[in-house]
This record gives structure tokens, C-alpha cells and sequence, in this order.
């Protein structure tokens, strides 16, 4: 919407010249081109927005407060973290839907959590003080990131107890079945936050340098509008200049969306986010079915 004003100022100057002889039909229709041109991309825009409102609307079941949309289409206002926090715990993954699910397939074939975890979970921060992938993190994954290095303590007694069926050798080859899902399972969530953060390094550079780009086109813009004003330069080169400002200005508002995205996509791999976290580790454990809590202690 804003180059839409600045073409239609620019096609108001263009109609003003030829009407007194000081410009031409070709320069008047080139700018009316452009003009319709814009025109047409922010009735796309407009109708993408009313779309997606729609669809918000839809999931939500009710119409949205006027204080919960964008304000003003800016981005950042969006997502009210834009941080991330240093020292995140990996006890947060402890919460993602899937780990939480292969715990208690593992509580079915009466298995100690708490052991299970000191077994296969490592206990390390996710993030350092920047904000992004920790020394530790990236440890965990050999060649570049594409192996797990992780060894489990596999003598830790996991499975303790449990009623004559477990002796059977069907039964041993389910729980079996069910540590490779288990440590399966933490090495995925493990990835996922060490590719999540890793995306973000990067969008977060390609964020600063695409802002910087926008903002040597917008000056770049206003210093050929100056000349033009003063007759030095033509207004091929005004519309180029406008080009050039567009197009910058859509690719930093498609790069601080992938940034958001990313922040997005970070949030969903540890679990539900980090905004709650306070430094005092994991919510209150999972109790196996013997009574015993996620350390082995019996409540």
C-alpha cells in the first residue's frame, strides 16, 4: 500500500507534465502502468488478509478482538517472544506430546521412568547465552549433525517388577521394542531443536541484511525523485528506483516471516515453548504404575 501511494503520486506528477508540455504520452502511460500494476498486488494482498482472517475466524469460532490482530501489519507485534532464552533446559522436551507418549508405553510394560530417563535422556542446555545452539547440544550429533552420539547407559536396571507375562519372550521383545521407540523418539526431539535453532541463526542474519537492503533502496529511491524533480534524471529512472524499493521490501517482509516461522517451529520442538520456564526444571513427574515416581522413589 505504501508504493501504491508513492505510484500514484508519481502518475499525479506524470499527468501535471503533460499537461503543460514539460513530459510526454509515453512517460504518462509507463507510470499509469506501473500505477495498475501495484494496484493490482495490493487487492491480492487485501484479498490474501480477509482470507486468512476468515480462516482464523473459522478455527477460533468467534470473530477476532480488534487488540489480538497485527498491529498495522507489523510482523514483530505478532509473537510476544522474539527472545530466546539462554540455559534452556533439555527437561523441556520431556514435555513433547511424542516423548510423552513412548513414557507411557514404557509405564505399560512397567518400566521405571526415572530410570529410563537417566538412561536415555541427556541433561544438558539447549541454548547458550546468545541465545542459540549450545556447545553441548550440537555434541550430541556427530559428522556435521547427521548421527547421534549419544551413548545410553543401557546397564541401568529399566524394567523392575512387573507379573509372570513379563517373563515370557514375547513380553521381552515388546519392551525391547519399546526402548528403541523411546530412544528413538529423544533422538528425533533432540534434532528438531538443534535444527530449529540453527534455522533461526540463519533467518536472523538474512532478516538484518534484507533490512538493510530496504533501506538503501528507499534512500536510493528518494535521491532519484530529487533529481527528477530538479530535471536531472528521468522518470524511466524513478519507476526503476521504485521497482527496486518494492522488491526489497518484499523480501524483508518474506524474510521477518520466516523468522517468525522459525520461532514458531522452535516453540512446537521444545514441547510447547519457553515463555513458562523460570529455571527451576521439569513439572511434576510421571508415575510409573509401582507407585514409584520419575526418580524411582515411591510416593
Amino acid at each position: 500500500h505504501e508504493t501504491l501511494r508513492l505510484r500514484e503520486e508519481s502518475y499525479g506528477l506524470q499527468a501535471e507534465r503533460v499537461a503543460t508540455g514539460n513530459s510526454s504520452q509515453l512517460e504518462l502511460r509507463q507510470a499509469e502502468g506501473e500505477l495498475e500494476s501495484i494496484r493490482a498486488d495490493a487487492l491480492s494482498a487485501d484479498q490474501r488478509v480477509a482470507t486468512d482472517r476468515n480462516a482464523l475466524e473459522l478455527l477460533v469460532g468467534t470473530p477476532l478482538p480488534v487488540e489480538l490482530l497485527p498491529n498495522g501489519g507489523n510482523l514483530a507485534t505478532m509473537l510476544g517472544v522474539h527472545e530466546i532464552p539462554p540455559g534452556l533446559p533439555s527437561d523441556l522436551l520431556r514435555h513433547r506430546p511424542d516423548i510423552l507418549a513412548a513414557e507411557h508405553t514404557l509405564i505399560g510394560a512397567n518400566a521405571n521412568i526415572g530410570a529410563a530417563r537417566a538412561a536415555f535422556f541427556p541433561s544438558i542446555r539447549l541454548t547458550a547465552t546468545t541465545g542459540r545452539a549450545s556447545d553441548d547440544l550440537s555434541s550430541l550429533f556427530d559428522h556435521g549433525g547427521r548421527s547421534w552420539s549419544f551413548l545410553p547407559q543401557i546397564n541401568l536396571p529399566i524394567f523392575t517388577g512387573g507379573r509372570l507375562l513379563a517373563q515370557l519372550s514375547v513380553s521381552k521383545a515388546e519392551r525391547d521394542i519399546a526402548v528403541a521407540r523411546y530412544e528413538q523418539t529423544i533422538q528425533t526431539a533432540f534434532r528438531e531443536v538443534a535444527d530449529a535453532l540453527a534455522q533461526r541463526r540463519v533467518v536472523d542474519g538474512q532478516v538484518s541484511a534484507l533490512r538493510k537492503r530496504a533501506e538503501a533502496a528507499r534512500v536510493a529511491y528518494d535521491l532519484v525523485s530529487l533529481r527528477n524533480s530538479h530535471g536531472v534524471a528521468s522518470h524511466l529512472e524513478v519507476l526503476d528506483a521504485q521497482r527496486t524499493l518494492y522488491a526489497a521490501q518484499q523480501l524483508q517482509i518474506q524474510s521477518e516471516l520466516s523468522q517468525q516461522t522459525s520461532l514458531v517451529t522452535l516453540y512446537k520442538a521444545l514441547g510447547g515453548g519457553f515463555e513458562a520456564w523460570d529455571g527451576a526444571g521439569p513439572e511434576t513427574p510421571v508415575s510409573s504404575p509401582d507407585g514409584t515416581d520419575a526418580g524411582g522413589n515411591h510416593s
